[in-house]
């Protein structure tokens, strides 16, 4: 049995023997987008025009431009998630190694003890 269920998660869809949608993050989505905008323009450009082939070359292009859109819209929020995520991780590491010493920013100093010599 665990070899079937092995097999199975090595398998994934591939784009044109290359991407793999499964594994690639955004790829999903981004195809999933580009269909149903490929689908409406196609379908409203026909109901606009009546004319077959420009209807499917708009529809392609209205896969193309929603594909890549959605592709990089969530390819950069993902990034930004990131160094986000990379920024906390740092502070929170600095708050570990600070906390209790003179050098740590939550610590207010005292305005009773002098600051220099007089």
């Amino acid at each position: 049995m665990s070899g079937n269920d092995e097999e199975n998660q090595s398998k994934g869809f591939k784009i044109l023997g290359i991407l793999d949608v499964q594994k690639t993050p955004c790829a999903r989505e981004a195809f999933l987008y580009g269909a149903g905008g490929s689908a409406a323009a196609g379908l409203l450009h026909f109901l606009a025009t009546s004319r077959v082939k420009r209807s499917f070359d708009v529809g392609f292009a209205g896969f193309i431009v929603t594909t890549l859109g959605s592709w990089f819209y969530c390819r950069f929020n993902n990034a930004k998630l990131r160094i986000q995520q990379r920024l906390i991780q740092e502070g929170i590491k600095n708050k570990v190694v600070y906390e209790g010493t003179v050098l740590d920013p939550t610590k207010k100093p005292n305005a009773e003890t002098p600051s220099g010599p007089t």
